[in-house]
C-alpha cells in the first residue's frame, strides 16, 4: 500500500517576500505558451491566491547556476533591498521581468507560470530564452506578490466585467476569468497569433469571448466597435502600453467610463524590454496607478 505524500510544512513568510524557488515541472501549454511549476517549501502557506497576482523574476545571467540577489534586510525594507539590487554590477545582475501567477497549489508548495514563448532565434529576450530551456532543477528568484508593485484587483466591481488582453497578457486574463461571481456577466476580447493559441477559460462568470488573430484585427478596433451591456462596467486591460493607452483613452473619454473604474497595465513596450528606462508616458501612467491606489486606500 503506497502512503499518501505529506504536505510540506508553512514555513513563516519571509521579511521580504523574495524567495528562490526551483522548476518542477515544465509544459506545453500551446505552441507558443509554456508553463513552468515552481516551489519552494516557503509557497506553502504564502497570501498568493486572488486574480492578477505579479511578482518579478530574476533570471540568471549566462555562467550562473542560480541569480545572484542581496539577501532582504531583516526588517523588510523594500528601497534599501532594490538599491542592493541595483548595486550589483551589470554582468553579474539578475535579468528582472513581471509576471501573473497562473496558479498556487499550497499543498504542493508551488505556484505555476506561464510564458509567452514570442520573438525567437535572435529576437527573444532573457526571459523567453530561459522559458525555452528550463529544465526541473533551474533555479530563479521570485519577488512578490507585494502591494508595493500591484494592487489587488476584483472583477466583480461592478455591474458587468470588460477585460482586454493580448497574448502576454492572456495568462493575467484567465485568472480574472476564474476569480468572476457566479453568473456574473464579463466580455473579454483577446489578440493571440492564430487559433491554436486560444486556451479554454474555466469560469463560474457569464463569459462571452471574442478572439482575435494576427494582424487581421486589433484589440482597439474590436472594442471601439463593441456594443456595451446596459449597467455600470468595471474595466480591465492589459498588454502592450501604447495600445493600453489607446483603449483606456477610449472608454474614459469616448464611452464615458469612470477612470477610477478602469484598470490598466503596459505588459509590454513597442521596441524596448524592461531594461530600458521609462518613457514620458510609463511615468504619467505610473503616477496615475499610484494616485488611483492611494484614492482607493483612503476611501
Amino acid at each position: 500500500m503506497t502512503k499518501a505524500p505529506t504536505p510540506p510544512t508553512p514555513l513563516a513568510p519571509p521579511a521580504l517576500p523574495l524567495r528562490r524557488v526551483t522548476v518542477a515541472a515544465v509544459r506545453a501549454v500551446t505552441p507558443r505558451m509554456v508553463r513552468v511549476t515552481l516551489g519552494d517549501p516557503s509557497l506553502a502557506g504564502a497570501p498568493l491566491d486572488g486574480p492578477d497576482r505579479q511578482v518579478k523574476l530574476y533570471f540568471p545571467r549566462p555562467g550562473q547556476s542560480e541569480p545572484v540577489l542581496p539577501a532582504p534586510d531583516p526588517d523588510g525594507d523594500v528601497m534599501r533591498w532594490y538599491a542592493a539590487y541595483g548595486a550589483i554590477p551589470e554582468h553579474e545582475r539578475p535579468w528582472m521581468r513581471s509576471y501573473t501567477l497562473r496558479s498556487h497549489d499550497p499543498a504542493a508548495a508551488t505556484v505555476d507560470v506561464d510564458f509567452l514563448l514570442h520573438g525567437g532565434d535572435e529576437g527573444d529576450g532573457p526571459a523567453t530564452r530561459w522559458a525555452r530551456g528550463a529544465r526541473v532543477g533551474d533555479v530563479l528568484g521570485m519577488f512578490g506578490p507585494s502591494d508595493h508593485f500591484a494592487a489587488p484587483v476584483d472583477p466583480g466591481a461592478g455591474d458587468w466585467a470588460l477585460l482586454v488582453a493580448d497574448a502576454c497578457a492572456l495568462p493575467a486574463l484567465a485568472t480574472l476569468v476564474a476569480a468572476l461571481p457566479p453568473g456574473h456577466r464579463a466580455l473579454a476580447y483577446v489578440h493571440v497569433a492564430d487559433a491554436a493559441e486560444e486556451q479554454p477559460l474555466p469560469t463560474a462568470g457569464r463569459l462571452t469571448v471574442r478572439w482575435l488573430h494576427g494582424d487581421d484585427s486589433s484589440l482597439e478596433e474590436a472594442v471601439g466597435a463593441a456594443v456595451f451591456p446596459a449597467g455600470r462596467p468595471y474595466a480591465w486591460l492589459a498588454g502592450e502600453a501604447a495600445t493600453v493607452r489607446a483603449l483606456r483613452r477610449h472608454l474614459v473619454e469616448e464611452r464615458g467610463l469612470d477612470r477610477r473604474a478602469v484598470d490598466f497595465a503596459g505588459y509590454w513596450r513597442r521596441r524596448l524590454t524592461q531594461d530600458d528606462a521609462p518613457t514620458p508616458e510609463d511615468l504619467a501612467e505610473a503616477r496615475e496607478r499610484l494616485a488611483m491606489r492611494d484614492s482607493a486606500e483612503a476611501g
